[in-house]
């Protein structure tokens, strides 16, 4: 039976499904694969496992062979062009002052094209640059303009958390996240606080958002009446993850109790 496995060429980058044939392939092999550019290096992300052509949308693209030393060679060159290119057409978005953030730019596997990637307010004119550029590497130019979230992805970081920040890690695609999700969650909304290194809120308010929400349901609203132990009250907080809620009893006082000490 033939087998689908999968590959990244990033760092937690997208997932790519591609026929190993006869290979025999493991986690975090180096692999040299068919791609619609022609040969690239990839990383084997997921092992072989077996798949059935009649489900597949789409004919797979084949495994072309293991890395060996000169392919993981040439990767270190193309490093080094990749860096020379970063530096080079920096100094001419400067020259031409053009309104753009270059931040990465990568190189096919045999050097053919090379992709600078940049952010932007609005859109840019880089014609011109594109002009200098080709002069300069005599190879196909391709400018990518991404969104600010999309560069963090790229470009990596630590979190205020102290860890690799989610994107760059495991995070395939971007949720929607609101501020909604940071007052569910009773979290400060001080933007320096819920914001990432990308300057949006940040991803892993959504990783809870759910249990929040199936929490709340058992609890009286915000400003609800209650009775209590020591009197009645009304709810002017929330401590969802304990289980309990703060209530303003009738004659100005709080206390905190559990969902089983009040009756609405």
């Amino acid at each position: 039976m033939r087998k689908i496995v999968r590959i990244r060429f990033r760092p937690a980058g997208k997932l790519y499904d591609f026929d190993c044939g006869a290979f025999v392939l493991n986690k975090d092999d180096n692999v040299i694969v068919e791609t619609e550019q022609g040969l690239g290096l990839g990383v084997v992300a997921i092992s072989p496992v077996p798949y059935e052509e009649k489900l597949s949308n789409k004919p797979l693209k084949q495994v072309f062979r293991l890395a060996n030393e000169d392919d993981l060679e040439q990767r270190k060159k193309n490093l080094v062009i990749e860096k020379a290119s970063y530096a080079f057409c920096l100094d001419c978005i400067i020259q031409l002052k053009l309104k753009m953030n270059l931040f990465s730019v990568e190189s096919t596997f045999d050097t053919s094209k090379l992709t600078f990637f940049f952010t932007s307010e609005g859109r840019v004119d880089f014609r011109q640059l594109v002009k200098m550029l080709v002069k300069e590497f005599g190879v196909k130019i391709e400018m990518r303009q991404v969104g600010i979230r999309n560069q963090a992805k790229m470009c990596g970081g630590v979190g205020r958390c102290g860890r690799k920040i989610c994107c760059s890690v495991f995070i395939k695609k971007f949720d929607p996240v609101s501020i909604r999700m940071a007052k569910d969650q009773n979290l400060s909304l001080n933007p320096t606080k819920i914001s990432g290194m990308c300057g949006r809120l940040m991803c892993c308010l959504t990783f809870e958002h759910n249990t929040y929400q199936k929490l709340r349901k058992k609890f009286p609203r915000i400003g609800k009446s209650v009775d209590t132990n020591s009197g009645k009250g009304k709810v002017i907080r929330h401590n969802l993850i304990c289980n309990r809620m703060t209530v303003r009893l009738d004659n100005g006082s709080e206390i905190e109790a559990g969902l089983d000490e009040i009756t609405t």
